[in-house]
């Protein structure tokens, strides 16, 4: 049942007509939802979690940690409170991170078309796409997960495909632990980052020899505000992942992240502020369509005893009638 659910969940609304496939902008998010899964899964999981630092069962890709017990579990009010906070932020297209696949994510978006990665473990990454705009889930960008296939996978999609307004879009969530660090640093973190970055860029030149209008996002784990040193050393190591994907070659790399000279923010209004790490990237093609300032790091209402996700969506606002 699970399998034939994702099945027409990612064939769905493809050509889809509405006013909202006809519209004149696209607004556009990404947001990590930390462990978002069922309940009911959770629960079931939680049987048989993975102690920090024990190595897991083969086979048991579909675990959870055991420190994630109970704080980290999502219940039914929590899951409406969700739902009706990213109606009430409304973007057209968001790109999810930290999912549990298509059914986890219907609590949360209800009425939007959903694209998720395939993938057994419990963190997926996709879209959640409002009904009407016509979408082409693409393969998995699995090359992404490397060759041992322990890192999240890239989801792909295109929008309005076949026309001139079509965007390629690529979800990522890379690996964690390596925020700051040169990537060259002596890390298992750094390391598998680092090995990750090429594979990343040659998704992002493949779009731009094609000429195709793309954008990158997601949860990037990686702060750009301190990649200021050249992207790689005298040893041709890479050191940086910004300057490394954002070198105009080919031409259409040539990138820019929409906000990112807004400083550290919070989630919430007198949290402690942080660098993000969640990115809205756009090629050169794409750029020009950005609606200036239309640029948010949304905020979480309520109170500091409601449970919400660790990131906040980041979104921006995109003009289609640009060519």
């Amino acid at each position: 049942m699970k399998a034939r659910l994702t099945a027409l969940l990612l064939t769905a609304a493809c050509l889809a007509s509405s006013p909202a496939a006809h519209a004149d902008t696209l607004r556009l998010a990404t947001w990590n939802l930390e462990w978002l899964m069922l309940p009911g899964t959770f629960d079931q999981l939680a049987g048989s979690c993975t102690e920090q630092g024990a190595k897991k069962a083969r086979g048991s890709d579909r675990s959870i940690p055991c420190d994630l017990i109970p704080s980290r579990r999502w219940d039914d009010a929590s899951l409406a409170r969700l739902a009706e906070y990213a109606r009430s932020i409304d973007y057209d297209v968001v790109a999810l991170q930290e999912t549990d696949g298509p059914e986890a994510a219907k609590r949360v978006f209800p009425t939007h078309n959903l694209c998720f990665t395939r993938r057994r473990n419990v963190q997926n990454v996709g879209f959640a796409i409002r009904q009407g705009i016509p979408f082409r889930c693409n393969a998995d960008y699995r090359a992404l997960g490397l060759k041992k296939d322990t890192v999240r996978w890239g989801a792909d999609v295109t929008l309005y495909p076949g026309t001139p307004q079509a965007i390629r879009l690529l979800a990522v969530h890379l690996k964690s632990s390596c925020n700051r660090d040169p990537l060259t640093t002596d890390s298992d973190a750094c390391r598998t980052l680092s090995k990750q970055v090429p594979v990343l860029e040659q998704w992002i030149d493949a779009r731009a020899r094609e000429g195709a209008r793309f954008a990158v996002l997601g949860d990037f784990n990686r702060r750009f505000d301190r990649e200021t040193a050249p992207a790689r050393d005298e040893a041709g190591r890479i050191v940086a992942l910004w300057p490394e994907i954002d070198d105009a070659d080919p031409p259409g790399a040539d990138l820019s992240e929409p906000g990112a000279d807004v400083g550290p923010t919070a989630c919430r209004p007198g949290e402690r502020t942080r660098s993000r790490i969640d990115h809205i990237v756009l090629g050169k093609s794409l750029a020009d369509a950005y609606v200036p300032g239309s640029f948010r790091h949304e905020q979480y209402p309520g109170t500091a005893q409601e449970r919400w996700p660790d990131h906040c969506p980041v979104g921006i606002t995109l003009n289609l009638a640009y060519q």
